[in-house]
């Protein structure tokens, strides 16, 4: 798995990730949605390291909505952002994109870059760092 960062302003970051044959969970190689929420969960635990020196918690999605498929052999990018740091919550949006698709039409191990991202899903939600754990300042 690689990962990219893309932090900027204390305030976004990226993850890229590739879903292999063995994360097929439905048939025609379809990937489980939960699979996003998984790498939203990995973008908000980096951005709360970041701003807090800490891990945090994540306290709930108000949204999340899955905007086209993912397959065996998709690549995809997630990315986060603090959208509003309060006392001990930080309210952060996300958005996964479909950057590379499986080809396996042409053969096997074919796959293509996309020109354009393909926005698979995005969510909403809200984490918190108890103000014991936050060790960094934080400018609001």
């Amino acid at each position: 798995m690689k990962t990219t960062q893309i932090y900027e302003g204390g305030k976004t970051y990226g993850k890229d990730h590739f879903y292999p044959a063995a994360d097929a969970h439905y048939g025609g190689n379809l990937v489980d949605g939960a699979h996003m929420v998984h790498l939203f969960g990995d973008v908000a635990t980096e951005l709360l390291i970041k701003c807090d020196g800490d891990e945090g918690l994540f306290c709930a999605y108000d949204m999340v909505e899955f905007k086209a498929p993912v397959y065996a052999g998709d690549y995809i990018e997630a990315y986060g952002e603090i959208e509003k740091i309060g006392n001990t919550s930080r309210t952060m949006r996300f958005e996964a994109r479909k950057v590379v698709v499986a080809r396996t039409d042409i053969s096997a191990s074919a796959a293509d870059e996309l020109d354009e991202p393909i926005v698979v899903c995005v969510a909403h939600g809200t984490c918190v760092t108890p103000k014991d754990c936050q060790r960094k300042k934080i400018e609001k």
